[in-house]
């Protein structure tokens, strides 16, 4: 067992070195034409051609269940968005300078689901863009520098916001201004999570102030996704975001993985919370893989920032961006899948946590709704074994699965199927699992 933290794009990726795997002709063009930049799934990369709900099929004909993918949330190519967007691709298309009753529809409802002070949107093309312009906002409202975030986050990779992004860091470690904290889990704060998150935001800004920063925001995922997956106790960030206001600075919600009913509890996964953001940012799930993202926002702390700088998204709010994302809400509302999240979730965590009740490899069981952080371990030690994960992920492939993972390690199974799985795919899914443990060395 090794506990060499590993980068977000580490976990899970195909190596260049690997001679075999670059034979294929697909590959090579592949790794000419990206070069460096390439980032590619496995030890040896899939084609794929087609999917379909919460099913992916490969170039040899071969389906595989998607526990990876969170960005087709709805169901992969779900007809009705499908639809919506070639629709209105074949109607009108054009930058968002333009009046569109589509994009206005879509925006008053997507606020209609958020608290009533987020009267403001600026649509994005990606995650990434949106919580760039978030932390700009943060720093014209409060004149201050400084950010904190989780010790294994992640979120985006612009410039700014990959500064605030450890696990997408390869060497060295995040700026000055970027203090971070360790994520809420048990292992950091014991049994009082709410506490010692609380108590590690108060040093944060003591230490930011120290170097002269300041407290600009705290930027959170709030189902900590990077981190491993950390979601109880329920509430368990309230006291770390008073301790935030009360220094004079904002909470950013980056609610781009665990948004759109994912958590199963709440549409937003701030909510489960009981807390009120300054800024929300969303995006992934948003246009279920067309690319629609927002960063939604207090007036006040827009047209502060609006007054020296303003700001326009060629492609964010389109009218095809808009019908995308509007036919996703739709399909959560009419399908029941914030309700199916929360059902299968639990099932599924359910059976998880009777499963490690046997099998000494499987740690803690966290999450909320149809997103989980399943841990695996040395059933010696209990530490983290991130080579039992990597083990598991290619034996899932095998049995025709496809998981990602998640935390400083890469040891936790980071389980996030489409909003749409069922009974019968969760099953497939806790029986790939049995079958590939009982084929490990216990």
């Amino acid at each position: 067992m090794s506990n060499n933290k590993r980068g977000i794009l580490d976990m899970n990726a195909f190596d260049a070195r690997n001679q075999e795997a670059i034979a294929n002709p697909l590959l090579k063009r592949r790794t000419e034409n990206i070069g460096a930049a390439s980032v590619l799934f496995y030890k040896q990369p899939i084609e794929m051609v087609s999917a379909s709900g919460c099913w992916m099929t490969d170039a040899a004909g071969v389906r595989y269940l998607d526990f990876y993918n969170n960005v087709p949330s709805v169901g992969h190519c779900h007809p009705q968005v499908s639809a919506a967007i070639a629709k209105q691709l074949a109607t009108l298309n054009t930058n968002s300078r333009y009046l569109s009753d589509v994009t206005e529809s879509y925006l008053e409802k997507l606020k209609s689901t958020l608290p009533s002070t987020l009267k403001n949107v600026v649509m994005t093309c990606s995650g990434s863009e949106a919580n760039d312009l978030a932390m700009r906002i943060a720093k014209a409202n409060t004149g201050s520098q400084g950010f904190i975030v989780t010790s294994t986050a992640y979120h985006g990779n612009t410039e700014y916001v990959t500064q605030v992004s450890p696990s997408a860091l390869k060497n060295g470690s995040c700026p000055d201004h970027v203090v971070t904290v360790p994520a809420p889990c048990t292992a950091a704060f014991g049994n009082d999570v709410e506490t010692g998150f609380n108590q590690a935001v108060v040093e944060a800004i003591a230490l930011l102030k120290t170097r002269g920063y300041g407290i600009a925001a705290l930027l959170c995922d709030s189902i900590f996704s990077s981190d491993g997956v950390f979601s109880d106790p329920a509430g368990f960030l309230k006291p770390a975001i008073e301790t935030i206001h009360q220094a004079g600075g904002l909470y950013i919600a980056d609610e781009v993985q665990p948004g759109f009913g994912r958590t199963g509890d709440c549409f937003w996964g701030f909510q489960r919370h009981n807390v009120i953001p300054d800024m929300v940012t969303m995006g992934k799930p948003m246009g279920n893989g067309y690319p629609v993202a927002a960063l939604v926002v207090k007036p006040d702390l827009l047209e502060t920032f609006c007054h020296d700088v303003g700001y326009f998204n060629t492609f964010g709010g389109t009218p095809a961006a808009a019908a995308a994302a509007m036919a996703v809400m739709d399909v959560i509302e009419q399908e029941g899948l914030q309700a199916n999240a929360k059902n299968i979730g639990g099932y599924l965590k359910q059976q998880f946590t009777k499963l490690s009740e046997t099998d000494l490899r499987i740690g803690e069981v966290r999450g909320a709704g149809l997103f989980i952080g399943l841990d695996l371990c040395d059933p010696l030690t209990a530490e983290p074994s991130p080579s039992l994960a990597t083990q598991v992920i290619n034996g899932l492939r095998d049995e025709h699965v496809l998981i990602g993972a998640a935390g400083p390690y890469g040891h936790t199974l980071k389980i996030r199927p489409p909003l749409c799985l069922n009974l019968e795919e969760a099953d497939y899914f806790i029986e790939a699992i049995k079958t590939v443990l009982g084929r490990l060395p216990s």
